[in-house]
């Protein structure tokens, strides 16, 4: 027991060399690389940076004997400080698990790799380093990507409804013909009438108008059983798939993203126009709205409430 628990708080060096199947592989390894990020599921872990420690084994395939001393020919260390970096900056997590996972898929993408041991550990959330350690292989990889991605991404149709919009007899109508597009339908909205609370401080102002927005969502749920409030990515992507008419909840997108909008929820109009970059749709519909100023990085199509047909 004593050698387990040894193995296990050691080095994943330590344990990558005990754990090896038949001849031991190469190895080379990142110790101790700390980053500063933003990352956590507690409230109190957003809005601000920490330190996480990466410790991260590869085992490698062998070069052979013409490796000529030549650095092209071996998996480089930059590679694994990429895969760190490149995870970091694709969005925001909340989990470590999470971020391990993805920064050992991007390892054993490398040609080279054959295992791979990540340690990850938070620095500043307790008197010690709070962490995971995962092990994962090429085999795990090749599953993952058959189970995962064999079906590319849809491009959906995003539809930005207004507040007179929502309440049009038209409204049941449009869905009928939304419902028929080959592609699949992501509704929009903006904030009711009524004015949300003032918290007189930016940052908790944002999530009120946030959730504004969203109880508007659930208004616009109300009047069709075919729109289902969705606030994940995951759940836009099974809807997606599945043929599911969803209404954008955006709190939980527009929080997570490193690359955030940079407008805010008083601007429902633009903040629609970057979700609908965000998701990579094939075009963004205004139904009784006005483009936003700067555009859009989707084609742009405007619709009178009073037309009847999309």
């Amino acid at each position: 027991m004593s050698n387990e628990t040894t193995l296990a708080f050691g080095h994943p060096d330590a344990r990558a060399a005990a754990t090896a199947p038949g001849a031991p592989l190469d190895r080379i390894s990142l110790r101790d690389h700390i980053v500063e990020v933003e990352i956590g599921a507690f409230q109190a872990e957003r809005g601000i940076t920490q330190r996480i420690c990466f410790n991260v084994v590869v085992e490698v395939r062998p070069v052979g004997d013409n490796l000529d001393d030549d650095v092209d020919r071996i998996l480089s260390y930059d590679r694994v400080t990429q895969a760190i970096a490149a995870e970091l900056a694709e969005e925001r997590l909340n989990l470590l698990e999470t971020l391990a996972e993805n920064v050992a898929e991007r390892i054993l993408a490398e040609p080279q790799a054959v295992r791979t041991f990540v340690r990850i550990e938070k620095l500043d959330r307790g008197p010690g380093a709070l962490g995971v350690e995962i092990v994962r292989s090429v085999d795990d990889l090749a599953t993952r990507v058959v189970g995962t991605h064999a079906d590319t991404a849809p491009h959906p149709h995003v539809v930005f409804l207004s507040n007179a919009a929502v309440k049009s007899p038209n409204l049941i109508r449009w869905l009928d013909q939304l419902e028929k597009r080959a592609e699949p339908v992501i509704l929009c909205v903006g904030r009711a009438e009524a004015m949300p609370p003032q918290t007189g401080h930016k940052m908790t102002q944002r999530r009120v108008d946030l959730l504004a927005i969203e109880q508007n969502a659930w208004v616009l749920a109300g009047r069709d059983d075919r729109c289902v409030v969705v606030d994940t990515r995951t759940e836009l992507d099974w809807a997606m798939r599945n043929g599911r008419i969803s209404v954008w909840a955006p709190s939980k997108i527009v929080l997570d993203a490193v690359d955030g909008p940079t407008v805010g929820p008083d601007n429902p109009v633009a903040l629609a126009a970057w979700f609908s970059a965000h998701m990579e749709a094939s075009d963004l519909l205004l139904i009784d709205a006005a483009p936003p100023e700067n555009g859009a990085r989707v084609p742009i199509l405007v619709q009178d409430i009073a037309q009847s047909g999309l």
